[in-house]
């Protein structure tokens, strides 16, 4: 990817991130880079290439991370709890609009989002949970595959605004009570002591209220 097409894909998901997309304009996007409309329509012929294009930038980079995370965990449950410190810094950084935007107006780029999650991110919790069972932190009569459908679901469901209404309910904090529901309900009480003292580890290293 040259230098220019990538600088506009980043660019432009800065804004995505922060305002969602619907009201971000091509004129935003050239004056938030510092560069001509005339450069970006060059290089995008419309917004929705470059929805597209940071999308993937988007998933890509995830991938990465999450397997970055996974190798580099002692365990399962040293592995969920990494990645939910990243997943809740990112959240800080997101607009709950940027979904729905995408849902509602982007719906080739929304269905390859659709495709992702249901594949690499729900690939990647089904993986840990069967390490967690192996380990003995996570109860053996787990279905990964039902419970691995279940956890992509409330990442989701935590954006949409008819269930948790943004004017009512801290999205940060919706996150992070699902999270703790799921895990909860996956833990042998071996994995329950080894998940408390972890998760009190890093998110007093990390300076995130630890909810219980």
């Amino acid at each position: 990817m040259d230098e220019i097409k990538q600088k506009i894909i980043a660019g432009a998901n800065e804004l995505f991130m922060k305002y969602g997309i619907r009201s971000v304009t091509m004129d935003d996007i050239a004056r938030h880079l510092g560069m001509s409309k005339k450069t970006i329509y060059q290089t995008f012929s419309e917004k929705d290439e470059i929805v597209s294009a940071g999308i993937k930038m988007h998933c890509n980079m995830w991938q990465k991370k999450s397997e970055d995370i996974a190798n580099s965990s002692s365990n399962a449950i040293d592995e969920l709890l990494k990645f939910s410190v990243v997943f809740r810094e990112q959240m800080k950084k997101m607009n709950p609009n940027m979904l729905f935007d995408l849902f509602k107006y982007h719906r080739q780029t929304w269905d390859e989002w659709l495709t992702y999650k249901a594949h690499v991110i729900k690939q990647r919790v089904i993986d840990t949970i069967n390490r967690g069972m192996t380990e003995g932190y996570f109860r053996p009569e787990l279905n990964a595959e039902i419970l691995g459908t279940m956890r992509v679901e409330q990442l989701e469901v935590a954006f949409n605004d008819s269930v948790f209404p943004h004017d009512k309910f801290n999205f940060e904090e919706v996150q992070m009570q699902l999270f703790n529901h799921f895990i909860y309900g996956c833990l042998t009480r071996k994995g329950m002591d080894l998940y408390e003292e972890s998760k009190r580890q890093i998110f007093e290293h990390e300076s995130i209220p630890i909810i219980k």
